[in-house]
């Protein structure tokens, strides 16, 4: 039975203990990300399973009939929703979803609020160029934290905002906003109160249908000049063209993101990465060496669950 596992960008899935589950099998690993349906099945034409790992590679219903030899779809996390699910259901493709942990995104979302508010790249980089103290960072203590979204990330986030003495603002559903309460903060009687009384406004909702572009230019202008807008999430959060376009009016007065509407990011990514108020990783939120064992560690296991009948 052959394997293809996709987007290993770094190279890294043999790196990982997990490999050991399936090294001895016919696996064929792809470093390259690849979206043309065309160049997709005649890559994929000939493998029994796929292990994928979250949105880097879409199938679509069109694409997956045109692989008839696939039985298996094992995700290395959540199963990702570009995936066309019940195309797999129809032409009888199992499909598994995998285990992993909101603990990274978590950390790498206040790691990018520390890296803003002390403006610590352009310091880093200045000192690099011999050049010394360059600017006035900004404290956290005593400042407005907006959480929206309080699901394992938001909730996680909301803890090392009160470990640093802030002061957590939380607005989502009605679940996730008595659960705030329940945990010690405070709810928003509505979105417009939290864009306009954060200082720091963090984004943790998930993508789906009601989602897409529910961050709108409206959201974004009540924000002030001084506040910072963070997105670990998804990029489709916000409205397209939003939050470039905010930027350059001053409201938000500055951007952290880790996430893209395409991705690897390119050239339509690049004018929001140049900007000078904008601090922009590459998707790293869940890229760790712990969380991917987990991830592999469980699609591997299915993957032999099958292998083996």
């Amino acid at each position: 039975m052959r394997i293809a596992i996709l987007d290993d960008y770094q190279a890294c899935v043999r790196t990982l203990d997990a490999y050991q589950l399936i090294q001895d099998r016919d696996v064929t690993i792809f470093h390259d990300s690849v979206r043309d349906e065309g160049l997709l099945e005649e890559r994929l034409k000939d493998f029994q399973v796929l292990v994928v790992i979250r949105e880097r590679t879409p199938l679509s219903a069109r694409l997956l009939e045109r692989l008839p030899k696939l039985r298996l779809i094992s995700a290395a996390g959540l199963f990702p929703n570009c995936i066309d699910r019940d195309a797999c259901n129809r032409l009888g493709i199992d499909t598994v979803d995998g285990s992993g942990s909101g603990a990274p995104t978590a950390e790498l979302c206040w790691a990018l609020i520390l890296a803003s508010r002390r403006n610590l790249v352009q310091e880093a980089n200045a000192l690099r160029a011999g050049l010394w103290q360059q600017s006035l960072g900004r404290g956290l203590r005593g400042q407005t934290l907006g959480i929206w979204g309080y699901g394992r990330v938001g909730r996680q986030v909301a803890r090392y905002g009160q470990a640093f003495g802030m002061d957590v603002r939380v607005w989502g559903s009605d679940r996730a906003r008595a659960q705030a309460l329940a945990d010690g903060h405070v709810p928003c009687e509505g979105r417009s109160e939290l864009f306009a009384e954060s200082d720091v406004l963090s984004l943790h909702l998930k993508l789906v249908a009601d989602t897409v572009g529910i961050v709108t230019p409206a959201d974004l202008a009540l924000m002030k000049r001084d506040a910072l807008l963070v997105n670990t999430a998804r990029a489709e959060l916000i409205a397209p063209g939003a939050l470039p376009a905010a930027l350059g009016h001053g409201r938000p007065g500055f951007a952290a993101i880790d996430v893209f509407e395409h991705e690897p990011a390119g050239a339509a990514s690049s004018a929001l990465i140049a900007l000078p108020n904008v601090l922009a990783t590459p998707h790293i939120g869940f890229v760790e060496r712990e969380n991917y064992e987990a991830y592999y560690h469980a699609a591997f296991s299915h993957v032999l669950r099958l292998t083996e009948g």
